[in-house]
């Protein structure tokens, strides 16, 4: 085994594959609360920062085979403000009904902790909506896919068919940009970029 991936999140998992990296799961558990004035920038980071060295704790706790632990966080940024995670239906409604007919911006941050280091990278793509009617928004959140994705929509999903244009990294957007995570990788000399 090659890593250990602090994230529940399946999408994160099937890309990480394709980097033909070898990794185990581990829980990483940190309050997602932004901070008082916190930029969406520093934010992130901070999150993908926090994921991995409590991953790199849990794994010192557990007695695990050490090697360093990735962990991401992803976020949608409208107008300078943090679209987090749906709380629920309505708030994936009320959360979609702002992204239609825009342009808002998806931050990844990545963070490896190894040890005492911790590396970090941030991909920032553009995405814009098309103009979406309320019985487009009610149907895709009667799907129940919005309510765990952050600004409740999974571009990978049926929430592809909202996006008119994309500037920046497709799988950034989906949770994991596999060109900054294999260039992250390699500076711990794991993955094809190695």
């Amino acid at each position: 085994m090659d890593l250990y991936l602090a994230s529940a999140s399946p999408r994160r998992r099937e890309l990480l594959a394709q980097l033909g990296v070898t990794f185990e799961r581990i829980t990483a558990p940190v309050d997602e609360t932004p901070l008082l004035d916190e930029d969406p920038h520093g934010y992130v980071l901070r999150l993908a920062r926090a994921k991995a060295q409590a991953g790199w704790l849990a794994v010192l706790a557990q007695e695990r085979d050490p090697r360093p632990v990735l962990a991401a966080d992803t976020t949608v940024v409208l107008d300078g403000g943090i679209l987090g995670k749906p709380d629920d239906a309505g708030h994936a409604h009320a959360m979609l009904k702002r992204l239609s007919g825009s342009t808002h911006v998806v931050l990844t941050a990545l963070a490896v902790a190894e040890q005492d280091r911790v590396e970090t990278v941030l991909s920032e793509s553009r995405v814009t909506f098309a103009v979406l009617t309320d019985a487009q928004i009610a149907a895709y959140v009667a799907s129940g896919e919005p309510l765990d994705k952050a600004g409740a929509y999974g571009i990978q999903g049926r929430a592809g068919l909202f996006v008119t244009r994309l500037d920046g990294s497709y799988t950034g957007v989906m949770g994991l940009p596999l060109y900054e995570t294999a260039a992250l990788l390699a500076r711990y000399g794991l993955g094809a970029l190695a």
